[in-house]
């Protein structure tokens, strides 16, 4: 059987590169190569690109680009007639076919409808969420706006931009009430949010949030715990088993996301069956409302009294072994490798 030409981007020009690595790593070691033949195709930190052919190893090493013999230049060309990428390789360019694409990108220039506008243009099928629904999803501010027409429960926020005064940023925080979050609006794996608990320390976590992002957002805390629900399909959505993230204390940082230091992500979540489908309606219908497509995960927040508020939605999720998306839809009877085959033959469809 002839296979199919599968690329797969990871890395990126954004702070979650390095979960980028870990993520195509777990993806290109759990991908049938019998049926695909695999491109990888990496993208520095600087924004260079490379068809990848080395160890998949290095990769989550982050030593892959250090080999220049397995890093060859490429770009991937937006005419359609090329439909693929082109290798740059002394002094010629060579043509590299692409029947799939698959992005393993997270945060910004690649989660947020970039990489997906150029894979549009190439007319090459997509893994997963298209331009428009990457972009809502990764604007915290629009995507709340969005979930709260639709009917759905958010936390109360505020959206301020560098123009704006350290003085109405404080007479907000004061009418939201402490605790609160500061987040940028745009950014992932809670890169520039902080938990503020008092008025001194509202300064800092906005100078913080700030660094990611233009925009930042002065949210309400939820009181309970956070839940997620994975979702994958277009027409007919399969969902995964619902978890639940226990925290000893602080929220569910950086840190806690990637080393569960203290926190413990529980699988199925502690919650009545009823609770548990409810959450699973919820989550669909946001994905729904999104316009998502492929896959994405839908973190929401369930309060003492089994209410249910929007969180975010990440439109590609950590596939490590370890990571929330892969282990709901496990539990729910869909180890990775099934699960990619899922995905990639619907984008194919």
């Amino acid at each position: 059987m002839k296979r199919l030409h599968l690329a797969v981007f990871f890395g990126g020009c954004s702070p979650e590169y390095s979960v980028s690595l870990e993520s195509a790593a777990a993806v290109l070691r759990n991908l049938d190569q019998e049926k695909y033949r695999l491109i990888p195709i990496g993208i520095t930190p600087e924004g260079e690109w490379y068809y990848y052919t080395g160890d998949v190893a290095k990769i989550a090493e982050d030593t892959w680009h250090r080999h220049s013999a397995a890093c060859i230049p490429a770009v991937l060309s937006p005419d359609r007639k090329t439909k693929g990428l082109l290798l740059l390789t002394g002094g010629s360019i060579e043509q590299l076919r692409v029947d799939v694409a698959l992005p393993i990108l997270h945060g910004q220039n690649g989660e947020d409808g970039t990489i997906q506008g150029l894979i549009a243009l190439a007319g090459i099928p997509l893994v997963g969420c298209d331009v428009l629904s990457s972009a809502l999803c990764m604007d915290k501010a629009r995507a709340h706006a969005m979930a709260s027409a639709a009917g759905i429960a958010v936390p109360k926020s505020n959206t301020f931009n560098r123009s704006d005064s350290l003085d109405s940023m404080r007479t907000y925080a004061r009418a939201l009430g402490y605790p609160l979050f500061v987040k940028p609006v745009r950014a992932g794996s809670s890169y520039g949010v902080s938990a503020v608990w008092k008025e001194s320390e509202l300064e800092p976590a906005v100078s913080h949030a700030f660094q990611y992002d233009s925009e930042i957002l002065l949210e309400e805390q939820i009181a309970g715990s956070e839940v997620g629900c994975a979702v994958i399909g277009r027409d007919t959505l399969t969902v995964g088993e619902i978890d639940e993230i226990e925290l000893s204390g602080g929220f569910f940082d950086y840190t806690e996301k990637y080393t569960l230091k203290t926190a413990v992500i529980h699988v199925p979540a502690r919650i009545e069956k009823s609770t548990s489908l409810r959450i699973q309606e919820t989550a669909k219908a946001l994905y729904r409302v999104m316009g998502c497509s492929g896959f994405a995960r839908v973190d929401m927040f369930l309060t003492p009294e089994n209410q249910i508020f929007f969180h975010e939605i990440n439109t590609i999720p950590g596939f490590t072994e370890h990571s929330r998306f892969p282990g709901m839809m496990r539990a729910a009877g869909m180890p990775l490798p099934q699960l990619l085959e899922t995905v990639i033959q619907e984008a194919l469809q």
